[in-house]
């Protein structure tokens, strides 16, 4: 988390170390210490919120941060053969993928349907959960939502990942994104 407070204390030091002799070791292989599940959301690239440089996080992304069987190998192959000990599902506030989902109200055409039935049941709980509420704060329980359902599927939906975090080789936590201050708040 200091990559991120020197985000958003505007002192990044990215691209502190991309020489030559770096490159080249990486290219002998890479061990990068936290793998993050991110939204594609242009707005937040992790490597420069955690003002990180190249071989030190793994990151996959993909709109509403949801894993489908290719997003768990991906996670499953940084965990296990490139051993990465944390693994940040990393939401953010105001996000399209959750946002189309409430406002779809589970369905879209097209691809992006297959996006919004993963979002559905965030969205649908929010939908339940938010008596009296206005649709930006629903919009934003579904995020916090969707983050939460993704993490706890993680180790439902991979036995490799699951064998990892009881052998205490993975830890798994859950981040969200302030598009205004630039800020990554650890969800409990």
């Amino acid at each position: 988390m200091a990559g991120n407070n020197r985000y958003v204390a505007m002192t990044p030091s990215l691209c502190k170390d991309t020489s030559v002799a770096i490159r080249k070791e990486l290219a002998n292989g890479q061990a990068p210490y936290a793998i993050i599940l991110s939204c594609s959301d242009s707005r937040l690239p992790p490597e420069i919120i955690f003002d990180k440089s190249i071989g030190e996080i793994f990151v996959v992304r993909v709109a509403g941060n949801i894993p489908d069987p290719i997003i768990l190998g991906s996670l499953e192959y940084a965990a296990e053969h490139l051993g990465s000990p944390l693994l940040m599902v990393l939401g953010h506030e105001k996000c399209g993928a959750v946002k189309a989902t409430v406002d779809a109200d589970g369905h879209a055409a097209g691809n992006i349907g297959q996006i919004v039935k993963k979002i559905a049941p965030a969205a649908s709980k929010a939908k339940s959960d938010s008596k009296g509420k206005e649709k930006g704060e629903i919009v934003e329980m579904a995020v916090d939502n969707n983050i939460n359902m993704v993490a706890d599927s993680l180790t439902e939906n991979s036995s490799i990942l699951k064998h990892l975090v009881k052998e205490g080789k993975l830890k798994i936590v859950k981040g969200k994104y302030d598009l205004d201050d630039g800020k990554v708040t650890i969800m409990k």
